[in-house]
């Protein structure tokens, strides 16, 4: 039998790991991959920043000696880091119902990661946890 190849075209779509990739959780905890951080700049600590106007958050890369900074924490064993903010969730009254992911987060010309409320959506991973299906309980267990 001869094989009928068809050749698949590639889409301009990033990979998961390539792309930035920022969620934040009912607990506050913004994390990011490695490549989002490395694409910041590697900055040591955060300003948090809240646009109620367009519902955006923003993270300003700047040093942990600056009055208001938020330190940027390990997260995973892959280099991604995380950055407490469960003070933002209480002053701007977001609501988290389960983890967002924010599918459009940019990086703007003065450098800050703007991640926008209005477009993201509860995480895949988190919807297909084993502690958020039906049931609830650990399947080896």
């Amino acid at each position: 039998m001869r094989p009928e190849w068809r050749e698949i075209p590639r889409d301009n779509v990033k990979g998961q790991w390539a792309a930035l990739y920022v969620t934040l959780n009912r607990k506050g905890n913004i994390v990011m991959s490695r490549v989002s951080y490395e694409r910041l700049g590697e900055p040591k600590a955060f300003l948090l920043l809240y646009d109620p106007v367009n519902n955006r958050i923003g993270l300003k890369p700047t040093v942990p000696s600056i009055r208001n900074a938020y330190p940027a924490s390990p997260s995973g064993s892959r280099g991604g880091k995380m950055v407490r903010a469960y003070r933002l969730l209480q002053e701007a009254g977001i609501v988290v119902p389960d983890t967002l992911q924010f599918h459009d987060p940019e990086i703007d010309q003065d450098g800050i990661l703007i991640l926008d409320l209005r477009t993201a959506r509860v995480s895949a991973r988190a919807a297909n946890h084993f502690r958020n299906r039906k049931g609830g309980k650990n399947p080896g267990q």
